[in-house]
């Protein structure tokens, strides 16, 4: 009978110890409670026993959480309403005080990513949220960092998704865009014209410099023409060979104006 009692209590130690096993993963810590006080230091990874009822053990995951910021209505310094969404990833740095000093260290990281959403944003104008959007999400990690340092936390990064704008900011922004293009244009047109005016102004100097260039560029203007098989011929009359003859021209016609005076 005794025998009997003992091989029961044994057994009852046995199961009550292999109870007691827990096992943690690489990635994971264990936050141990002994009769209500925390010990000095997280356990882990590994095999590890914990004394139920007398120990209470906390898992605590080491990986980076990533949480999807809801969509918050947002009015920018420029009094724009829009509707942002955010993405922030964070891991744990310091198991014990994300325990100890925050009684849900993620729900706690959303709320606080939130509210930081829709505080930053409300900072900056909209041509800064939607053309630097690297600095606004830089700016947002380094506020929600420094909030969350108290409860071990590590916020690595904040990307901000997704701005809504209003239909009406949609069609402004479309006229502002086409304005900036057509302003594009007529500045490079102008730009072309100023350096082809002065290329001609070069070429210009340099025939004059040198008459017989003006006729080797009729010729070959000629033969242009010439070999688009077209019945047009043109031949340009240098004013050279007309200048002699204006004189005469204006002989003839002295005559003809005192003949119409008498008459």
């Amino acid at each position: 009978m005794s025998l009997q009692l003992v091989g029961i209590g044994l057994g009852i130690i046995v199961l009550y110890l292999l109870s007691c096993i827990r096992i943690l993963y690489e990635y994971e810590r264990a936050v141990i409670f002994r009769l209500g006080r925390v010990m000095k230091e997280p356990k882990g990874p590994g095999l590890l026993l914990v004394f139920w009822p007398v120990d209470r053990m906390v898992r605590v995951s080491l990986r980076v959480f990533v949480e999807d910021i809801a969509t918050q209505d947002v009015i920018t310094l420029d009094n724009v309403s829009v509707k942002v969404n955010a993405v922030v990833y964070f891991r744990v740095t310091d198991p014990m005080n994300s325990i100890l000093e925050v009684e849900d260290y993620q729900y706690a990281t959303s709320q606080l990513s939130q509210t930081t959403l829709r505080s930053v944003l409300g900072q900056v104008e909209l041509d800064e949220l939607l053309a630097e959007r690297e600095k606004v999400n830089q700016r947002l990690q380094a506020v929600i960092d420094q909030q969350s340092n108290p409860w071990g936390i590590k916020v690595d990064l904040v990307e901000v998704k997704h701005v809504d704008l209003p239909e009406h900011m949609k069609r402004a922004m479309a006229k502002q865009a086409e304005s900036e293009r057509e302003r594009r244009a007529k500045v490079i047109h102008a730009e072309g014209e100023f350096q082809a005016a002065e290329k001609l102004r070069d070429a210009a100097s340099l025939i004059e410099k040198h008459p017989m260039a003006m006729q080797m560029r009729f010729l070959q203007t000629l033969v242009e023409v010439g070999s688009e098989n077209n019945t047009t011929i043109v031949f340009p009359i240098p004013l050279d060979l007309i200048t002699p003859l204006i004189p005469a021209l204006n002989k003839l016609k002295a005559p003809e104006a005192d003949h119409s005076a008498e008459s």
